[in-house]
C-alpha cells in the first residue's frame, strides 16, 4: 500500500524518519497551520498518488481526564468558527451556504492493521489560534462537550484528502490540557514519544502485509 504520512514539524515524525525511508513510507512535513498544510499536499499530491494519507502529530484536549500521552484517531475535524457573527450569534459557513466546515475520516478498502483500530475514535476541531482563554474554553466546552482534541492542522488534512478522495486517517497523541497557558503542565516529550512508538508499529506492519 503506498502510504504518505503527513506531519506539521519534523520533530513530530523525527524518531520515526530511519522506520519510514526503511518501509518505503514516503512522508511530508508541511509547516504549521492550515493554510500551510493545504498548499504542501496540495503541492505534493499534485505529481504523487497515494492508497492512505496518514496525519499524525500532538494535540491539546479538552478532557481533564484524559492522560497525558495517550493516543486517539479522530474521526471528524471541524474548522472552528469558519463563518460569519451576527451580533451573539455565529453562522457556520455550513449555514452560509458557502462551504464546508467539518471534513472526516475515509477508510481504505483494505483493512489496517490492529494497530490501528485499537485506538478510541474522538473528534477534534482545527483553530488557527490555540485556546488559552477560560472563557473561549468554556464555550467550547459547552457547545461540543469534553470528547475534544485540539490541533492546528487536522481539518485542512482531511478537506485535501476528502476533496481528491483519497484514504485517509488522523492520529494524534494528548501534549497537553486546553487551559489558560501554562508550558509546566505540558508534556511533549511524552507525545511524541507515544506518536512515534505508535507510527514506528504500524508503518511496519502495513508495508509487510
Amino acid at each position: 500500500m503506498k502510504t504518505l504520512v503527513v506531519a506539521a514539524t519534523e520533530l513530530e515524525i523525527s524518531a520515526s524518519i530511519p522506520t519510514l525511508i526503511e518501509t518505503n513510507t514516503d512522508y511530508l512535513v508541511t509547516g504549521v497551520g492550515m493554510v500551510a498544510t493545504a498548499f504542501s499536499m496540495g503541492q505534493h499530491l499534485s505529481n504523487n498518488s497515494y492508497d492512505l494519507l496518514i496525519n499524525v502529530g500532538i494535540a491539546g484536549t479538552f478532557n481533564p481526564y484524559h492522560h497525558l500521552g495517550s493516543i486517539h484517531r479522530i474521526k471528524t475535524d471541524r474548522i472552528h468558527e469558519f463563518g460569519a457573527e451576527n451580533d451573539q450569534d455565529f453562522i457556520p459557513i455550513d449555514s452560509l451556504g458557502f462551504g464546508n466546515s467539518v471534513f472526516v475520516e475515509i477508510l481504505p478498502q483494505l483493512s489496517l492493521p490492529a494497530e490501528f483500530y485499537d485506538i478510541p475514535y474522538i473528534d477534534g476541531i482545527t483553530v488557527n489560534k490555540a485556546h488559552g482563554s477560560e472563557d473561549s474554553i468554556k464555550k467550547i466546552k459547552n457547545e461540543y462537550g469534553l470528547g475534544l482534541l485540539e490541533s492546528m492542522e487536522g481539518a485542512a488534512f482531511f478537506y485535501v484528502a476528502n476533496k481528491l478522495r483519497i484514504p485517509c486517517i488522523q492520529v494524534r497523541t494528548i501534549s497537553n490540557l486546553v487551559e489558560r497557558r501554562n508550558t509546566e503542565n505540558w508534556n511533549i516529550p511524552l507525545a511524541l514519544k507515544e506518536i512515534n512508538t505508535w507510527l514506528q508499529s504500524f508503518v511496519t506492519v502495513l508495508q509487510s502485509s
